[in-house]
């Protein structure tokens, strides 16, 4: 996440990283602690997270108001997406799809 709306300080669906959408994604469908996430992203992405880029990725949400963290479980620390990261992720994955659906159609690839 690199720009901000700098009248508002909130971040905008163009700087949502790649990053960003896997932790948003892994979210999506409730919530999770870092490992969990981790593994999640492992599996549906193929794409490894270290901890600090995990962990660095969700302070940057909590602070844009696009993730919450819960209260510990023990030693865990869940985080959730909230309502302004569902519209986030949606606006953002709205925009790759058009991207990609062009993107295939000018090399000549039919998507699947």
């Amino acid at each position: 996440m690199s720009s901000r709306d700098v009248s508002s300080g909130v971040l905008v669906a163009a700087d949502l990283s790649k990053r960003v959408v896997l932790v948003l994604t892994s979210l999506a469908d409730g919530p999770k602690h870092g490992y969990a996430l981790i593994k999640d992203i492992e599996q549906f992405a193929g794409v490894t997270l270290g901890p600090g880029t995990l962990y660095g990725a969700l302070a940057r949400l909590e602070d844009a108001g696009l993730v919450k963290a819960l209260p510990a479980q023990k030693r865990r620390h869940p985080y959730q997406i909230t309502a302004a990261g569902t519209a986030a992720l949606t606006e953002q994955l709205r925009r790759d799809e058009q991207i990609t659906r062009v993107g295939l159609a000018r090399i000549g690839v039919q998507p699947v």
